[in-house]
């Protein structure tokens, strides 16, 4: 799914050159997507509604794509997380084009990576339970057409789950 700050001629992002002040309030945004303006403007070091200015210039301009809540997968039941390397019969443009639009239909399928080398695509998935996953794998994934093999790799536990990007900002 398209960046929701996005214009016809596709992401603004390289239009706006990004100053100290910019780099503060996305690492702070980053941090905590719910922090209000006038704290984050504190954090800024910049009045309340110039910070409101840049915030929004910030999204139209594509830097900021949206705003979630990082949820706990194994407290709402999804007790597997698994990854999925799958590899394509064709790579014909509208084929690989399918394969991405029938993803998007498929809860189970979290992220969705086109990759290059031995492999066309990483899919990070989640289910209930073992089972779940399986029948995902066998139903639905191998079920596709151009699916000419699946590997997946069953996550033990996780060490490390940070989002965005790493910002550095000059103080």
């Amino acid at each position: 799914m398209p960046p929701f700050f996005h214009s016809a001629e596709g992401p603004l992002v390289e239009h706006h050159k990004l100053d100290s002040i910019d780099l503060r309030i996305l690492a702070e945004l980053q941090a905590n997507g719910r922090i209000t303006n006038v704290e984050l403007s504190r954090r800024a070091k910049i009045t309340a509604p110039p910070c409101l200015r840049r915030m929004r210039a910030l999204e139209k301009t594509g830097f900021i794509q949206g705003y979630h809540a990082d949820l706990d997968s194994t407290a709402l039941g999804f007790e597997v997380t698994a990854y999925v390397f799958v590899r394509l019969s064709s790579q014909h443009d509208t084929d690989l084009k399918h394969f991405e639009e029938r993803v998007r239909t498929w809860p189970a399928v979290r992220e969705c990576y086109m990759l290059s080398g031995e492999v066309d695509f990483l899919l990070k998935c989640v289910a209930t339970d073992l089972s779940t996953f399986q029948r995902f794998v066998t139903e639905t994934l191998t079920a596709e057409k151009n699916v000419a093999s699946v590997k997946s790799s069953l996550v033990i536990h996780s060490s490390k789950n940070e989002a965005g990007v790493p910002i550095e900002v000059k103080v």
